[in-house]
């Protein structure tokens, strides 16, 4: 498979973790095989299971030449100043392989579960970078952004150098915001097509900046099962409202509105049949191993620089990681 490089030189292949079904303990074995099997980085995810900073911590240890991102860590759960603190003892305990990545998170999640107003979303994320990039470098911080206001915090751990930050985005002005205050976007629930749409956008903000996107992927010629798995997943997420305004935006209205119609009625059965095929099989990978990697070369050359897999449940992990493996 081609290798997608950044300006430092460096190929890119991500891998999701911690993996589903096996211990976070027990998954020491898989995260040292990833190196040897071509993969470059690791990246967690944060909703209802581990936390987004543990299981890169326990990376960063098993598998010391892995970079390590968070994809992401929402600007709402936490304090801006707890924030920086995590960010900042993950960059120091792996210097130079630590990317942090924010964003808004979900209604869902930030209001649901959590208790917090989700209100000024973007404003909450750009107050939340320009804080981060200020306070990651060991400045003291007194300021008052239009969400927030930190008086007189100064970290107590500097990393040796401040990690890069990218802003998980969706829709244009979020795009735009990861080009222009961050150091990139990563980007979700897409298909190629869809990245030579939302990436240029983040380089409007100049060159160089990384777009990384979280694809899912079922290596498994059963296409039923693929479908079905990618249907639960994709009902899941559509009805959340960014990313039902997301793919509204994409131009897949039409193709999604039975399956909003259905959830809306409560209909959860009808919701996930009424996905097309077409619409599974646009957002998520799956097949052959080899056409799966085609497939995830795809969005390299449609401009992300940062493929990261996130395995659906098909196969165990431990197989599917080789599976996959560049």
């Amino acid at each position: 498979m081609p290798l997608v490089t950044l300006s430092g030189g460096t190929a890119r292949y991500g891998i999701t973790i911690p993996f589903e079904g096996i211990p976070l303990a027990e998954q020491r074995s898989i995260v040292e095989s990833l190196p040897d099997l071509g993969y470059t980085d690791v990246w967690s995810a944060e909703s209802n299971g581990a936390d987004a900073f543990t299981p890169l911590a326990l990376a960063s240890v098993w598998a010391p030449s892995l970079r390590l991102g968070t994809a992401i860590a929402p600007a709402f759960t936490r304090g801006p100043a707890t924030l920086a603190m995590c960010a900042a003892t993950l960059a120091a305990a792996a210097p130079g392989r630590f990317v942090l990545g924010v964003g808004t998170s979900s209604n869902v999640i930030v209001e649901r579960w959590n208790d917090i107003p989700f209100t000024a979303p973007y404003q909450k994320v750009r107050d939340t970078v320009r804080f981060l990039r200020t306070a990651l470098t060991g400045e003291k911080v007194t300021e008052t952004y239009e969400t927030f206001a930190v008086q007189g915090f100064r970290l107590g751990l500097v990393p040796p150098e401040p990690p890069p930050i990218l802003v998980a985005a969706l829709r244009s002005g979020m795009l735009r915001l990861a080009g222009r205050e961050a150091d990139g976007a990563i980007v979700n629930w897409l298909s190629p097509d869809d990245v030579r749409t939302v990436a240029p956008y983040v380089h409007e903000g100049g060159p160089g900046k990384e777009v990384a996107a979280r694809i899912f992927v079922a290596p498994t010629t059963d296409a039923d099962t693929a479908r079905g798995i990618a249907k639960f997943a994709i009902a899941a997420y559509m009805t959340v409202p960014v990313y039902r305004a997301f793919h509204e935006w994409m131009g897949r209205a039409e193709l999604l509105q039975p399956m909003w119609d259905a959830w809306a009625a409560g209909d959860r059965k009808t919701a996930v049949e009424s996905i097309p095929d077409s619409v599974a099989d646009d957002l998520v990978v799956h097949g052959a191993p080899d056409y799966c990697r085609e497939r995830i070369q795809e969005y390299v050359e449609a401009g992300i620089t940062t493929p990261i897999i996130a395995l659906l449940p098909v196969a165990p992990a431990a197989d599917a990681v080789k599976l996959l493996a560049r």
